[in-house]
């Protein structure tokens, strides 16, 4: 029958056998978001395209992860910011990765022109209001821009990094 719902159990056992490990090649990088609720939807995103998720070790983001864990316990790979968000950065550019930016700038690449990744990649998202940090902008290998043809100005940072994550992911 077309359309007919299917067990969730039944289907997750058919899919997937187990839970994925840490892959290290798709990070993504929330390190200046304010709102605990967008943690918990990145995270299921994460989970769902076998990504890792990178969140600096303070109070609020393991409060925000806390709140908003949906997958009770069953949580992707969490990479810890520390020490500093810059110091972490400068790992992550040395060890080889890609850094991509979601962000409106000159010479951003659109959404629908963004393949996937096909090297280790950390997808950084800025806050809700003032984005990512220019100084950290400076130094990203690109930045991506999702076209929106409503009033507003940015979509609120779990559903832009979904959507940027799933096109890296190659799964859309």
């Amino acid at each position: 029958m077309t359309g007919a719902k299917t067990n969730p159990r039944k289907l997750r056992s058919q899919r997937r056998r187990s839970r994925h490990g840490c892959w290290n090649h798709l990070i993504v990088a929330p390190l200046w978001v304010a709102y605990d609720a967008n943690l918990g939807t990145l995270l299921r995103s994460c989970d769902a395209v076998g990504a890792c998720l990178a969140v600096p070790r303070t109070e609020h983001y393991r409060k925000a992860l806390t709140v908003g864990d949906t997958l009770r316990g069953r949580r992707p790979c969490i990479h810890w910011v520390v020490p500093t968000k810059e110091e972490w950065l400068a790992e992550q550019r040395a060890a080889g990765r890609r850094l991509l930016a979601v962000e409106l700038a000159d010479d951003a690449t659109a959404l629908p022109r963004l393949g996937p990744a096909r090297e280790p990649t950390v997808l950084l998202l800025g806050h809700e209001h003032h984005g990512i940090p220019d100084q950290v902008l400076a130094g990203v290998d690109g930045c991506v821009e999702i076209p929106m043809v409503g009033w507003g100005a940015s979509l609120n940072v779990a559903v832009a990094g979904s959507l940027v994550l799933y096109r890296l992911a190659g799964l859309s």
